[in-house]
């Protein structure tokens, strides 16, 4: 199954991803760390190109690790997934891997959100901050498609509760 992790930057879709990969033995495959990993610290343009272009090697390696084992969970993170192509190429990718797909929508509170992007360290991607926030959520087009939402202002618990309930094929 190829899960994608969608949400404004701070929303907790990396932690839940993390999470959920544990419990189901899946693979977290994340654009911050594909890019950083491709490109020197000069060549990063966090550019809506790049992005997509990151999320389609990510893509591939999904399939590669479908195609090695078909029960594995594949989680898409990285990236909010605010517009509606970024989830149609997604979709139109797992038709043609015959994988099913869920997208679990990461929301909390704005206050949470800022409080948790202020407090990250280590994070590989250094655009990450309040007016990467406000940009995206300006621009976050409705999420069209069936759709889990997990409130991440809960305790991690519940949401991983409420993430492995909506991932039950």
């Amino acid at each position: 199954m190829i899960v994608l992790m969608a949400g404004l930057p701070g929303t907790g879709k990396t932690t839940l991803a993390r999470a959920l990969a544990e419990q189901l033995d899946g693979r977290v495959i994340s654009k911050d760390e594909v890019r950083h990993a491709l490109f020197h610290a000069g060549e990063i343009e966090y550019s809506t190109a790049q992005d997509d272009f990151c999320l389609e090697l990510m893509l591939d390696l999904a399939g590669w690790l479908l195609r090695a084992d078909r029960g594995r969970t594949i989680f898409l993170d990285g990236r909010p997934f605010s517009r509606g192509y970024q989830i149609e190429n997604v979709l139109r990718r797992a038709a043609s891997l015959h994988q099913p797909w869920k997208i679990l929508e990461c929301v909390c509170e704005e206050s949470t959100a800022r409080k948790r992007l202020e407090e990250a360290s280590g994070h590989p991607a250094a655009n990450r901050d309040a007016e990467l926030f406000e940009r995206v959520r300006d621009g976050f087009e409705t999420i069209l498609h069936p759709k889990t939402i997990v409130n991440t202002d809960l305790p991690l618990d519940p949401c991983v509760q409420a993430g492995l309930k909506a991932l039950r094929v």
